[in-house]
């Protein structure tokens, strides 16, 4: 039987439980590790049928060449099975957490995945169409970005909105200031006078490149514009350690320039829009002004090439937040410290990318600005693999 006919028999049984089972149909790519929507690849119409009880998803294993002779419009090697995956309520669904599923390795074998990420950090850095948004030198601001842990010879470079105050918790602990990393008090972690954590920017250029040469360095990356997102809640909207000068200086300076239509008075009362906040980004040569206004506070929405010259400095590890819960043991484990400190717990769900978020905050920005915040942001995508969001530009 025909992989198509196969899935028309199905889909005649599925609709005869109407109101009974919601159904989508998956694949895993055995050959990508990836999944992919096997409808849209033969575009085909979706089937789903609402449920109150039980959630099924149809998964579809693409063995490559299994089968030959396959006919037109059938995927060679294709077993079918319905697999029942959670409870959900028709009125209550659950938002999809990201449009970027992917199989996860196990964590002994997490080394594989660690290192195609330094191969293709060190493929995008050859790409000299790329090298104006990739290639930055090591420079003071780029130093200060890099906190130092001496005993362990370990340097982390800090990449804002991506987690990182877990990771200085756990340079405190490996400094000895603390036994452990719930040990440590909040307001202690973003006080770098008290913190001790010594910044390599506070060292003779000799003690620089020795660092540089021989310690263990990464750093952590997130999804390109949900850490945009990320940066705009925690400092324009929420601002939960009391920031007042994004909200009282930044923002007002951002509306002046970027916002369409405006009032006087309304400028600070109203607060900045994300609409505001884009066009400031994807504003090339407008934006470099306002940074050197706004000094230091630009490290939550800079790119990450800005932020840790990964094309200039050779980096051990670059962990992503969308795969923390691997990421972090195995960092610990390359690092020689997974017996010294552990990392702190990550609460379920947390660090998924959630394309629903994303969709809802760029649902008012326009093409042309988006394309234009693409553009400068489009070398950490290409660096550390993240799909461009065609869904936000076409």
């Amino acid at each position: 039987m025909s992989f198509i006919t196969s899935l028309n028999l199905c889909a005649l049984s599925l609709f005869l439980l109407r109101g009974s089972s919601t159904f989508n149909i998956l694949c895993l790519d055995r050959r990508t590790e990836g999944i992919v929507d096997i409808w849209n690849n033969l575009s085909l119409v979706s089937l789903c049928l609402q449920t109150s009880h039980l959630i099924y998803v149809f998964v579809c294993f693409l063995d490559y060449g299994e089968r030959a002779g396959s006919q037109s419009g059938t995927v060679p090697g294709t077993k079918v099975v319905v697999k029942p995956i959670g409870m959900s309520s028709p009125e209550k669904q659950s938002p999809k957490s990201s449009d970027q599923p992917t199989a996860v390795p196990a964590v002994a074998d997490w080394q594989s995945v660690a290192q195609k990420r330094i191969e293709l950090l060190s493929t995008v850095c050859k790409n000299s169409s790329l090298r104006n948004l990739t290639h930055v030198s090591i420079s003071k601001f780029v130093l200060d970005r890099i906190f130092v842990c001496d005993k362990h010879k370990i340097l982390f470079c800090q990449t804002p909105k991506v987690g990182n105050t877990q990771w200085k918790k756990v340079l405190i602990v490996l400094n000895g200031a603390f036994q452990t990393v719930e040990e440590i008090p909040e307001n202690l972690v973003h006080d770098h006078e008290k913190n001790g954590l010594p910044r390599l920017s506070s060292l003779t250029q000799q003690e620089i490149n020795h660092r540089l040469d021989t310690y263990f360095k990464f750093f952590i990356v997130r999804d390109p514009f949900e850490r945009l997102i990320s940066a705009f809640k925690d400092k324009f909207v929420k601002n939960p350690r009391f920031e007042p000068w994004y909200k009282h200086d930044i923002a007002p300076a951002i509306i002046w320039k970027y916002r369409k239509i405006h009032r006087n008075n309304d400028l600070v009362a109203s607060g900045l829009h994300f609409e505001d906040f884009v066009r400031y980004l994807g504003d090339m040569e407008g934006h470099r002004r306002m940074d050197r206004q706004f000094g230091e506070h630009i490290i939550h929405w800079v790119t990450y090439a800005e932020l840790c010259a990964p094309c200039k400095i050779n980096y051990s590890v670059v962990g992503h937040h969308e795969t923390l819960e691997q990421d972090a043991p195995y960092i610990l484990k390359a690092a020689g410290i997974d017996t010294l400190v552990t990392y702190p717990a990550i609460p379920p769900g947390i660090t998924r990318y959630n394309r629903t978020k994303v969709e809802h905050y760029f649902s008012g920005i326009s093409k042309r600005d988006v394309k234009r915040l693409y553009a400068r942001y489009q070398g950490d995508f290409h660096l550390f693999g993240y799909p461009s969001p065609d869904f936000l530009l076409n």
